[in-house]
């Protein structure tokens, strides 16, 4: 039995005093540019998602180990508005029912814990956001797939070259973080998601901008 290559892991440490912080903004700066650079896919994104939270699906995050607490994160982000006057928008995470994940963990596997939550808490007009650090998270890639089953829109936010998740024909919008630094992955999921909330306020908040075409 063969071994898979080594994945390749963070930058060595930079370098102390000034040149050690202009190669850590260096780091994160071509990981931003990239980011940027997925403008269209951003857009198209946000337009889908504005599209069923107008036909009134809600959205349901998930994600293990450190995309645990993102998928909260997100999930509070549109149910409860840190900035003043936005409308609130429905939203739940997979992550906080403890004796949920835990018996669908101990009956079903690890990989079931959003799957089976997905099949029974879901409607076909809901978005499912999946999060990965490195796009090989098998319980998210699990959750991708009973979500696309169900009908819902399915988008992915993954680290590296996205992984497993990349490369399923399940993920409808797919946001890279490109990096192989995991700190580095995580800074820029932060802002993916802070973007798909902005933008999803922007096209859902006039309705003229909900018609197909807008964003081709």
């Amino acid at each position: 039995m063969t071994s898979s290559p080594p994945r390749p892991g963070p930058a060595p440490p930079a370098p102390g005093g000034a040149a050690g912080a202009e190669r850590l903004f260096e780091l994160r700066a071509a990981a931003v540019s990239d980011f940027a650079g997925q403008a269209g896919a951003v857009a198209e994104a946000c337009h889908a998602m504005a599209v069923r939270f107008h036909r009134g699906g809600k959205l349901i995050t998930f994600g293990t180990g450190g995309s645990s607490p993102d998928a909260q994160h997100v999930a509070v982000e549109f149910v409860h508005p840190v900035i003043v006057g936005k409308r609130a928008l429905p939203a739940i995470s997979l992550t906080t029912d403890v004796a949920t994940l835990t018996g669908v963990a101990a009956r079903d596997g690890m990989a079931q814990i959003f799957a089976y939550q997905i099949r029974y808490l879901a409607e076909p007009a809901d978005i499912a956001l999946g999060i990965s650090a490195d796009g090989n998270d098998p319980s998210v890639l699990a959750g991708l797939q009973a979500a696309r089953e169900a009908d819902l829109l399915t988008i992915a936010l993954a680290g590296g070259d996205g992984g497993a998740i990349a490369a399923s024909p399940v993920v409808d919008h797919l946001l890279r973080a490109r990096s192989a630094d995991p700190r580095i992955v995580k800074e820029i999921q932060v802002t993916e998601y802070h973007v798909l909330w902005e933008l999803v306020h922007v096209f859902f908040e006039q309705p003229g901008l909900l018609a197909p075409g807008v964003v081709s």
